[in-house]
């Protein structure tokens, strides 16, 4: 893979506002979720970075758990058919869960997710997503905390990679698609 500039259209959110938008959703959390013990249920790889800095701007007794969840395949377009590859380590039943996510686009993974965790009768289920491409939304899912509201657009960076590359980058980018082809 060579370097990400070659393939940037644009920096559609830099640092600094990742940051403060997060700060403010640890904020807005924190609020909802007063006098509870908040589980935290992150679906990897892209979630982690966004999980991260969430968790330090909570400032509820909170506890941590990973899912991971493939929809993908070999494209970058979700296939509607949802496979749990990392199952939960915690029980959830009785407890207020918080799903966090690094973007929902179509839907489908989603919502496959939340009707999962339900059969595990949580005290509450709520989405926190940092990014909602609402333009490309196929089915609907109740989003109760979203970072930002972005166009229909391939994006990278900040936990969110281009075949597996540039999730530590600060800042969440556009791919120039007339510039990249990706790797066979």
């Amino acid at each position: 893979m060579q370097d990400y500039r070659e393939y940037l259209d644009e920096i559609l959110i830099d640092e600094g506002k990742l940051q403060e938008r997060i700060a403010e959703l640890g904020k807005e959390i924190s609020r909802d979720y007063q006098n509870e013990n908040l589980h935290l249920i992150c679906i990897l790889r892209g979630g982690i970075i966004f999980l991260s800095d969430l968790m330090r701007n909570i400032t509820v007794p909170n506890t941590v758990d990973f899912m991971a969840v493939s929809s993908y395949g070999v494209t970058r377009q979700s296939t509607g058919q949802v496979r749990i590859t990392l199952d939960l380590k915690d029980d959830i039943q009785d407890r207020p869960v918080l799903l966090v996510e690094d973007i929902v686009d179509s839907g489908y993974t989603i919502a496959s997710v939340l009707e999962f965790l339900k059969t595990r009768h949580p005290k509450s289920l709520r989405v926190c997503t940092l990014l909602n491409k609402p333009e490309r939304r196929e089915v609907e899912v109740p989003i109760h905390y979203c970072g930002f509201v972005i166009p229909n657009k391939f994006v990278f960076g900040y936990g969110l990679d281009m075949d597996e590359y540039y999730r530590n980058l600060p800042f969440i980018a556009t791919v120039d698609l007339e510039r990249y082809k990706p790797e066979e």
